[in-house]
């Protein structure tokens, strides 16, 4: 069903299960907003008003995404936190709301090389145990192996193969996919 049809209420259902992580995690994060508010923010805005409830699920979110001791860094500021820890809080503030459907746009780039298998890690273990769907879009295509299941693969703002992993990384059809696996 195509989301244009969608009423401005169904939309608001819609948008609680489908969240992104953003390519730049510094850059999504207001700097004046605590973590744990970040977090929880997305449970505010579809109405979790129970404080104390939005708290402990975002304390239990912290905590599945590396983010410990969750208490201690519910505090805390972006500013105050290495990349890798921003990177899994913009983790955790797209699985807060249970999505089904997460985007994520380049989620590694901004990570320091020693964090980026790390992040992998830990967005391939929460897809299994949430039962997630990305859409996972990167530059990189050896990242793809560790999370996707299919790829597509764009030139020139067009996709021009698309299939399972393991078959396109076998036999590209398109000479632009040779060539990237080749890079």
């Amino acid at each position: 069903k195509s989301v244009f049809s969608y009423t401005k209420k169904e939309m608001e259902k819609m948008r609680e299960k489908m969240q992104i992580i953003f390519q730049d995690p510094y850059a999504s994060l207001s700097p004046l907003m605590a973590i744990g508010k970040a977090i929880g923010h997305p449970l505010a805005i579809h109405n979790h008003d129970d404080k104390a409830e939005r708290k402990q699920i975002v304390l239990r979110i912290m905590e599945k995404g590396g983010l410990s001791p969750a208490d201690f860094l519910y505090k805390k500021y972006p500013h105050q936190l290495s990349g890798g820890q921003r990177q899994r809080v913009v983790i955790a503030r797209a699985l807060v709301t249970n999505p089904e459907f997460v985007v994520a746009d380049e989620p590694i780039a901004m990570a320091d090389v020693s964090v980026r298998a790390l992040i992998l890690e830990l967005m391939a273990e929460l897809k299994k145990e949430f039962d997630l769907t990305y859409f996972y879009i990167t530059h990189d295509l050896a990242t793809c192996k560790y999370i996707c299941d299919r790829v597509a693969i764009m030139y020139l703002g067009k996709i021009v193969e698309i299939g399972p992993l393991e078959e396109v990384f076998k036999n590209p059809v398109h000479p632009y996919t040779a060539t990237l696996l080749a890079a």
